[in-house]
């Protein structure tokens, strides 16, 4: 592409004249926006249906998904000759929307299979096992976990009908292919290279908005965020409920394996578990008292000498001096 096809388009575009009127961009972009998202909701109400269905049973998936497949394997342009040669040629725009549905059928179909499909194995079992019924499963669990891979294959199949929507004007219809087929017929390269543009900038614009779309309403987003920031995934009551739930337990493990008593005759008394209780702190009182008496019988023992042990006399008083009698009487 020259300079001057880059130029010219450039000053295509901010011609005034060139948005105004039934031939103007914005009629064209209209009539683009009109055709591609009819095309689009018509795929959505055909696909996703199927794919969810086929996704939560398990079975027939791998057969629709090859046959929706074949729709990628035929040029989009060829069937919309061969449409648009038979009969319904004469029904205005619906070659070309049916062209545009078959083409955006399949990365719906496979995106949406898959992600069910591919739905975390334990979660949906454990939602089983809480005695969910199918549609609730299917809304409350899958869905939501196959969300990403959903909006991955509508945004796909977002841009490729927008970007495919031009060939509607080789058939007579409208959208922003009238500007590159008027350019080509015109041998104008400026507007041809103008409305290539116009359709990028489109598809680029169809992109963003979906993906912004995609972030508004994802039913996991706190939990991603969550994870993104380091923060725990389980709720902050349940680590001091299982704390509480642990220390409730463990008095009963302890009394049972200190007094003996098994958990059926705990059952079978159902006193028993008080009583055991009521005998460890009996038991531990004893204990303590026992190892109180014999510390002091202990202590006892080291201040007492011994009996037959050599007693030292005591010396006179004080003030007395040596030798003198210490005053106290002997009988004999």
């Amino acid at each position: 592409m020259s300079v001057d096809a880059i130029t010219g388009a450039w000053q295509w575009l901010a011609t005034v004249a060139n948005w105004s009127g039934e031939k103007g961009v914005w009629h064209r972009l209209g009539e683009h926006l009109w055709l591609s998202g009819f095309c689009l909701l018509l795929s959505c109400l055909m696909a996703l249906p199927v794919a969810l269905w086929l996704g939560h049973i398990g079975k027939g998936g791998a057969l629709a998904v090859n046959l929706s497949n074949v729709g990628r394997a035929v040029p989009t342009f060829a069937v919309l000759v061969l449409l648009t040669l038979s009969p319904l040629g004469t029904h205005g725009d619906w070659p070309t929307i049916i062209a545009l549905v078959l083409f955006a059928v399949p990365p719906l179909l496979t995106n949406v299979h898959l992600g069910i499909r591919e739905a975390d194995r334990d979660v949906v079992e454990a939602a089983r096992g809480m005695g969910m019924s199918g549609p609730q499963l299917l809304l409350r669990v899958e869905i939501p976990l196959a969300y990403p891979l959903i909006m991955t294959g509508l945004r796909s199949a977002a841009v490729q009908v927008v970007a495919t929507a031009t060939l509607a004007a080789l058939a007579g219809g409208g959208g922003l292919g009238r500007i590159i087929t008027a350019g080509f017929g015109n041998y104008d390269t400026a507007q041809v290279v103008a409305g290539a543009v116009l359709v990028a900038l489109l598809a680029l614009l169809v992109e963003g908005v979906l993906v912004l779309v995609d972030r508004a309403f994802d039913p996991m987003r706190g939990r991603r965020r969550a994870q993104r920031g380091g923060a725990p995934a389980s709720g902050p009551g349940l680590a001091s409920a299982v704390g509480a739930a642990a220390a409730a337990e463990g008095p009963v493990v302890n009394s049972q394996a200190v007094s003996g008593t098994s958990p059926a005759e705990a059952g079978r008394h159902p006193r028993a578990g008080t009583l055991a209780a009521a005998g460890d702190d009996a038991g531990t009182a004893g204990t303590a008292d026992s190892a109180s008496t014999a510390g002091k019988a202990s202590t006892g023992a080291a201040v007492r000498p011994a009996e037959g042990a050599h007693r030292t006399p005591p010396g006179p008083p004080p003030g007395l001096p040596p030798g003198s009698p210490s005053g106290r009487t002997t009988e004999v």
